[in-house]
């Protein structure tokens, strides 16, 4: 069952985050980014940078470039995308592929990356987890990247 937001804390002041989001299915993406926004917004959240790509693949290239920057580097990286499951097995090899980069990614780093490339079954799930204001991802995905960057500034400064 999709759970819907709830907003819980505020962001610690001076904090950058980035999101990295999907040009393909931009419909869907660009509500995960609108609702993101919002949120960060709710929370108080300092800078953010948006980096659009091409598609779900090219998410972790640029996340990783986000990581591993020694000026400017965001305390979260929201990644944002759709993909849509079809009738081979090529979408959840992206998925697959995209979850093992980024968690890799935020290992070695880090810098929390949040997860949000969506695979979805049809443009109902699309429209719930995109679109609508209650139970939009985007929003879920930057509560997450506050979350973690309050909870890793704490434990780093001890």
């Amino acid at each position: 069952m999709l759970r819907k937001n709830r907003t819980t804390q505020t962001a610690l002041s001076g904090l950058r985050f980035a999101m990295v989001a999907s040009r393909y299915n931009a419909r869907y993406v660009n509500g995960l980014v609108a609702a993101a926004k919002t949120e960060f917004r709710t929370l108080g959240a300092g800078l953010i940078e948006v980096l659009r790509v091409p598609g779900a693949f090219e998410i972790p290239m640029v996340a990783s470039e986000l990581a591993r920057r020694v000026r400017n580097r965001p305390a979260a990286i929201l990644c944002l995308g759709v993909i849509w499951q079809g009738e081979t097995a090529h979408a959840r090899h992206i998925g697959e592929a995209i979850t093992q980069a980024l968690m890799q990614l935020q290992m070695t780093t880090g810098v929390p990356c949040i997860h949000e490339v969506l695979l979805v079954k049809d443009r109902a799930q699309a429209r719930a987890r995109c679109l609508t204001p209650s139970t939009n991802r985007g929003t879920e995905a930057a509560q997450t990247a506050v979350a973690m960057a309050n909870l890793l500034s704490k434990i780093r400064v001890k």
